[in-house]
C-alpha cells in the first residue's frame, strides 16, 4: 500500500498543511515527529489529518500533486470542514 498524506504543521504561531506520499505512513509520521525531515524538522506541533491508501505508487503520486493544486486543497477543506471549524 502507497498512503497519500496531509499534515497540520505550526511554527511561531502560523499553521500551514504537508502533503506527502510514502509507503510505510507510522514510519513517515513517526520520522517528522522525530524531526528526521527536512521539511517539517524545525516545526512545533505536528498532526496528522488526512490519508487516502493505493494499491499503487503511481496512483498515490498523482494523488499527492492533485492535493497540491488549488482544486485539492479545496477539495481538502470541504473534506476536512467539521476539523477545520473546530480548531478555530
Amino acid at each position: 500500500m502507497y498512503y497519500v498524506y496531509v499534515l497540520e504543521i505550526k511554527r511561531d504561531l502560523k499553521q500551514s498543511f504537508y502533503t506527502g506520499y510514502c509507503s510505510d505512513l507510522k514510519k513517515r509520521f513517526s520520522d517528522h515527529l522525530k524531526g528526521n525531515t527536512k521539511t517539517t524538522k524545525n516545526h512545533q506541533e505536528i498532526k496528522l489529518i488526512y490519508y487516502e491508501a493505493s494499491l499503487n505508487k503511481t496512483d498515490a503520486i498523482k494523488r499527492e500533486r492533485q492535493l497540491k493544486t488549488g482544486f485539492g486543497r479545496g477539495y481538502l477543506k470541504r473534506r476536512l470542514d467539521c476539523y477545520l471549524s473546530m480548531r478555530d
